[in-house]
C-alpha cells in the first residue's frame, strides 16, 4: 500500500530553547519536508503554553509558503471560535491568491463557545465561495484554500461529512474513536451528494530514530511532558537527561501508560510497519505525522528517517510545484 506522509507541526519548545528558536526550527523542518517528498505541512495554534511557540498559524503558514515550493501548507488548525469568520476568510484568501493550489485551511472547534461553531463554519464557507454539497460546484474558488475540519471524535467527523469538506482525525489525542469517526465521515459525506471523493487523513504522534534505544529515550521525554501537562503542569519539553533523572509519581506513570497507546515509537522500519497498519485499519491513504522532541535536530532526523523508510521521492528545486 502506497501511503502519503505529511507533517503536523506544533512548534515544540524544549527546555533551554526559546520560542524564537522553536519557530526558526519549524521553518527549517518545513524546508526539509519540502525537499524530502512530504505531501503537506500544517502548523497548529496554541496559546499561553510554554511548550508550544505557534500562536499565530496563519503568519507562520505564510512564512513557510515563501520558503517552500512543493508542499501544501496550512493550519492544523485555526481555532475558529476565537475569530470572526470574515477575518479568517480574508487572511486565507490572500495566502491562496499568492500561492494558488498550495494552501490548506484546517479548522478546529476549540477556544470558544461550541454552539456557535456550525454557524461560523457556514459563514466561513460562504465567504470563501464554497458551495453546498450536491450543488454542482464543490470546492473553493480556483484561487481559494482547501478547507479541512479537524477533530478527535464523531461529531466533527459527521459535520465534515455533511458539509462535504475534507477531514483529519487526531489519533494522537484520542486513538480509540478513530475508525468509527472516519466511517461516520465517509457515510455522511456519501449522503451529502458531494461529487468529489471523500478525503480523510489520520494524524499520528510518532518518534523514530536510528536505534530503538534512541527512539525510546526521546519518547520518555515526550511522555513526561505530556503527563505533566495532563496533570496541570505545562512546561517546555524536557531533555533526555531531565527525563532520565526524573522520579515519576504514580499519577505521572499512569498518564504515561495511557498516552503511550497513542504513540508510535521505534526504528524507521518498525514505525513504517505500524503506520501502514494504522492506515489500512482506518481506510486512509495519508498519515499526518506529529513529532515532539526536546532538540529540533532529533525532530528533523526523525522526519528524514521516515522519508527514507517510506521511499518518499526527494525533490530537487528544478521540479515543478506539485499540487495534491
Amino acid at each position: 500500500m502506497s501511503i502519503r506522509l505529511s507533517v503536523l507541526d506544533q512548534t515544540p519548545v524544549g527546555e533551554d530553547f526559546s520560542p524564537a528558536e522553536a519557530l526558526r526550527a519549524s521553518v527549517g523542518l518545513a524546508e526539509a519536508a519540502d525537499r524530502l517528498g512530504f505531501t503537506r505541512y500544517w502548523v497548529a495554534e496554541h496559546h499561553n503554553s510554554p511548550g508550544f511557540a505557534g500562536t499565530a498559524p496563519e503568519i507562520l503558514a505564510g512564512a513557510l509558503l515563501a520558503r517552500t515550493r512543493h508542499l501544501r501548507v496550512g493550519t492544523g488548525g485555526v481555532l475558529l471560535p476565537r475569530y470572526e469568520p470574515l477575518k479568517v476568510a480574508e487572511v486565507f484568501t490572500v495566502l491562496a491568491s499568492v500561492y494558488p493550489g498550495r494552501v490548506d485551511l484546517g479548522i478546529g472547534r476549540a477556544g470558544g463557545p461550541a454552539h456557535r461553531f456550525p454557524q461560523q463554519l457556514d459563514e466561513l464557507r460562504r465567504l470563501l465561495g464554497l458551495f453546498a454539497p450536491g450543488a454542482g460546484a464543490e470546492g473553493a474558488r480556483p484561487a481559494g484554500p482547501k478547507m479541512w475540519l479537524l477533530g478527535a471524535g464523531g461529531s466533527s467527523a459527521a459535520l465534515a461529512g455533511r458539509l462535504g469538506t475534507s477531514f483529519a482525525f487526531a489519533h494522537f489525542l484520542a486513538p480509540a474513536p478513530g475508525r468509527a469517526a472516519l466511517e461516520d465521515y465517509r457515510r455522511e459525506y456519501a449522503a451529502s451528494g458531494a461529487r468529489a471523493a471523500a478525503e480523510g487523513v489520520l494524524a499520528v504522534r510518532v518518534v523514530t530514530a536510528d536505534t530503538d534505544a534512541k527512539a525510546e529515550e526521546l519518547a520518555q521525554g515526550l511522555l513526561l511532558w505530556r503527563s505533566r501537562k495532563d496533570l496541570g503542569q505545562d512546561l517546555p519539553l524536557p531533555s533526555p537527561a531531565t527525563a532520565r533523572r526524573h522520579r515519576w509519581t504514580g499519577a505521572e506513570a499512569e498518564r504515561a501508560a495511557v498516552n503511550r497507546r497513542a504513540l508510535v515509537v521505534g526504528t524507521p522500519e518498525r514505525v513504517r510497519d505500524a503506520l501502514t497498519r494504522l492506515a489500512v485499519e482506518h481506510g486512509v491513504g495519508e498519515i499526518v505525522v506529529n513529532t515532539l522532541t526536546h532538540d529540533p535536530e532529533d525532530r528533523l532526523r526523525s522526519h528524514e528517517l521516515l522519508a527514507q523508510a517510506f521511499g518518499l521521492a526527494e525533490r530537487s528545486d528544478a521540479l515543478a510545484t506539485a499540487v495534491v
